[in-house]
């Protein structure tokens, strides 16, 4: 019998509704504040999606997410940044300090005192007591020297070790300076890219411009000071061994150690060991908690090497104090306790919901490698000219009305229920691009066109296929019954080929490839669940309101 269980109506109709409910704040909403003009987005910079609502005459207690709009269709927010590549050397030297001491440690007899020297940019400096010593200390610490990571420079090392009279002077060599600058700029990509688009949807243009620099271009940011706030900090997490408290900045810390200033205590300086015990490198997660006070707080957790130096450093500092050190600002200085065994702990601070929550996906996504200079900051208007976009909408609107008459032209009511059903569909389609997220372009726009015409595909098989089952004369119930049985083997695997490609060309395009491959994959999740389900409830409640004794396809 031709019939459909309750609680597949019921789920199929709150589907519906969904789709319904979702996608038509985008139908209502205003977009004048985001026309795509680049002299009104200029005088409409830092407006957001919020103030919309005033301009909306859709229910406030409704939700209100809006589809995103690509750069093509609507502009964005520009940056140019350049990537501080200097800024990792002198880190990386202040590193490896610790490991050079301890391997001059055993040659005491032989080198005398060791001691660290001012800094000098580019160069880690030890003064050796005994001159005498020098090549000896020399040839323990090129011991320290590994390969370079880089096919261009294999064989050679990291470190340029030298002596120059009773000072032992440590360099990155021009091989490693060459890598680290490679290195950097494309962490420093893919960090900005994981900030700025974490879900993936967002379709923004990332992308490197010669040796240090990044191009980055956002659509729907309203002004490029947004965008700044974004992707700006640094977010350099380090665990620091504290020395000592106190209220003034002016206090000379010596050698190998600073001064920070505390985040949340006005006035209050801590002189550290610039050596950190931990990085946040080394760190795998961090979530947004709170603490045994009920405040907002961070959970962190680290990998195996932090998670062992951060259990040993505890275990020998029982009741000293060690400082989080975020962005050269501590922003929390705990006393150890006991031994912290497992590589995970807590942050607390005087934050807010939202800024433990900032906090903890600025250290998700990783700290950037150097910090950025801002070379270049605009707003900017569609890349595309508004006769285009228009032509382009004028094209799917004629597309979408010729495949309606083509379909009630073709099967009569049958064709009806297709079109209620493919109206049904695109409103499923914009309202999982309005949850998720999801940015269209034109390129998606060109998908969203595909979609309707492959939506009617999988009607017209099951239509025919019920035609040529009234032949039989099986009766009208049983032809429909069978004629959806049949063709659905077919729709599936029509579809499942299709929507592996999309996957594909979501997974290793960009930009406009995966625009085209967002609207299109979930174009044909929507065509097949309206086609199959959706049809098929409504073709269901009219013969039983009916009951015709023939029908004609």
């Amino acid at each position: 019998m031709l019939q459909i269980d309750t609680w597949k109506r019921v789920l199929i109709w709150l589907v519906v509704a969904f789709g319904i409910v979702f996608s038509a704040p985008n139908l209502f909403y205003d977009r004048v504040e985001t026309h795509n003009d680049a002299v009104t987005a200029i005088e409409r910079q830092g407006e957001t999606e919020d103030r919309l609502a005033e301009k909306s005459v859709w229910p406030d207690w409704l939700p209100a997410t809006l589809v995103n709009l690509g750069l093509d269709l609507r502009g964005g927010a520009h940056l140019l940044a350049e990537v501080e590549v200097e800024d990792v050397y002198d880190a990386r030297l202040e590193a490896l300090w610790p490991e050079v001491r301890d391997t001059l440690r055993p040659l005491r007899d032989t080198v005398g005192t060791v001691r660290l020297q001012a800094d000098t940019p580019g160069e880690l400096r030890v003064r050796l007591g005994e001159p005498s010593g020098m090549q000896e200390a020399l040839s323990a610490v090129r011991e320290l020297a590994q390969p370079v990571a880089s096919v261009a420079s294999a064989g050679a090392q990291d470190l340029a070790v030298s002596g120059e009279g009773d000072t032992l002077v440590v360099r990155l060599s021009d091989a490693e300076q060459a890598a680290t600058d490679d290195r950097t700029v494309r962490q420093a990509l893919e960090i900005i890219r994981r900030r700025i688009d974490e879900v993936g949807t967002r379709e923004p243009t990332i992308q490197r411009q010669g040796a240090d620099r990044i191009l980055i271009q956002v659509p729907g940011i309203g002004s490029a000071s947004e965008l700044k706030e974004i992707i700006g900090t640094t977010a350099q997490l380090t665990f620091q061994p504290v020395v000592s408290r106190g209220v003034s900045d002016s206090t000379d810390p010596g050698i190998g150690n600073e001064v920070v200033p505390s985040l949340d205590e006005e006035g209050v300086f801590y002189e550290l060991e610039r050596a950190p015990v931990v990085t946040g490198e080394e760190l795998v997660d961090a979530q947004p908690a709170f603490d045994q006070n009920g405040n907002p707080a961070v959970n962190f957790r680290f990998n195996s090497s932090g998670a062992r130096k951060f259990g040993d450093y505890t275990a020998e500092n029982i009741g000293n104090p060690f400082a989080i050190v975020l962005d050269d600002e501590v922003i929390s200085a705990p006393v150890i306790q006991s031994h912290i065994p497992g590589g995970s702990g807590i942050i607390t601070g005087r934050f807010t919901v939202e800024e433990s929550t900032q906090l903890a996906v600025l250290l998700r996504a990783g700290a950037l490698p150097a910090g950025l200079t801002f070379l270049e900051e605009r707003t900017i208007g569609p890349e595309l000219g508004q006769d285009s976009i228009e032509a382009g909408q004028v094209a799917t609107l004629v597309a979408f009305a010729l495949v309606l008459a083509f379909m009630f032209a073709s099967y009569g009511l049958f064709g009806l229920f297709a079109n209620v059903a493919l109206i049904i569909n695109i409103s499923l389609l914009f309202a999982i691009l309005s949850v998720i997220g999801a940015t269209l372009t034109l390129p998606g726009i060109a998908g969203i066109v595909l979609t309707v015409g492959m939506a009617v595909d999988a009607n017209v098989l099951i239509f025919e296929r019920i035609r040529e089952e009234l032949k039989t004369a099986r009766g009208p119930a049983r032809a429909i019954e069978r004629g959806y049985e049949k063709a659905l083997s077919a729709i599936v695997d029509a579809n499942i080929t299709t929507i592996i490609t999309a996957i594909i060309l979501f997974a290793m395009g960009s930009g406009p490839v995966r625009g085209f491959a967002i609207t299109l994959g979930f174009g044909i999740v929507t065509s097949v669940f309206t086609a199959i389900y959706v049809t098929r409830l409504f073709v269901t409640m009219w013969f039983e309101r009916t009951r015709p004794k023939t029908i004609t396809v």
